[in-house]
């Protein structure tokens, strides 16, 4: 087999399912994981899977519990060119490959839903405890937002070669803003921290800016979400 006539074994419309794996092709049309030629929704057949299944939280041995029906001729090109100390990490470690992003951005999401939300009770409640509270939300966010993005960075970098989207450029954008309005609010609360228990103008600007970290992760999570696990058409 080549890319080319692999692609053919997808599963559809009748079609026997076929994935490589270090240039063996497994049939896999049995397995129940794989009936409509899609695995996870992410993962689709007629395709080598090495690197997929090299950061997957199995490994390889699902394979070979199914019939090998050829080799792959492998094909030079289409892998990230990198330093040599990288691609030995890789190799030794390779969970860096997908999972650092998907885990880091879980934090940044978390620290400016709760600073939105914690500002939200204080106005609500006056008690001053909860704005402290957003405050230290705020400064997680400053510190984890920065690592989300240059994991983000590299994982596009690693695993899509750098190649654009519309979804990718949305999240970069947003991920831009939200980190410059996270920065100028916890500067803001540093400098005046009676911003919002005195209120007046300029305590209007800095709950605009506090309130707008909800729609700009959300806009982030979700087209990251998306390409983690696709939509169904």
């Amino acid at each position: 087999f080549d890319t080319d006539s692999l692609k053919d074994f997808n599963g559809q419309n009748g079609k026997p399912v076929y994935v490589a794996h270090q240039g063996k092709v497994y049939d896999i049309s049995a397995s129940r994981f794989w009936k409509t030629g899609t695995h996870m929704k992410r993962h689709p057949s007629g395709k080598d899977l090495t690197a997929a299944i090299t950061a997957a939280p199995h490994g390889p041995e699902v394979l070979e519990r199914y019939p090998q029906v050829g080799i792959l001729k492998m094909e030079k090109g289409g892998e990230r060119p990198m330093p040599g100390w990288l691609g030995n990490l890789l190799k030794r470690i390779p969970i860096l490959r997908r999972h650092p992003h998907p885990m880091v951005v879980h934090f940044p999401i978390v620290f400016m839903f709760s600073t939105t939300l914690f500002n939200l009770l204080y106005l609500l409640s006056g008690y001053r405890s909860f704005e402290v509270t957003a405050l230290h939300c705020l400064g997680g966010g400053v510190l984890f937002i920065p690592i989300a993005i240059v994991t983000g960075f590299f994982t596009w970098w690693l695993n899509y070669l750098a190649q654009p989207s519309k979804g990718i450029k949305i999240k970069i954008y947003c991920s831009l803003i939200l980190f410059v309005a996270t920065l100028i609010a916890f500067i803001w609360r540093l400098v005046s921290p009676e911003v919002l228990t005195s209120f007046r103008g300029g305590s209007l600007i800095y709950l605009i800016l506090i309130f707008s970290f909800i729609p700009l992760v959300t806009i982030i999570g979700w087209y990251g979400a998306k390409m983690t696990f696709p939509i169904a058409e």
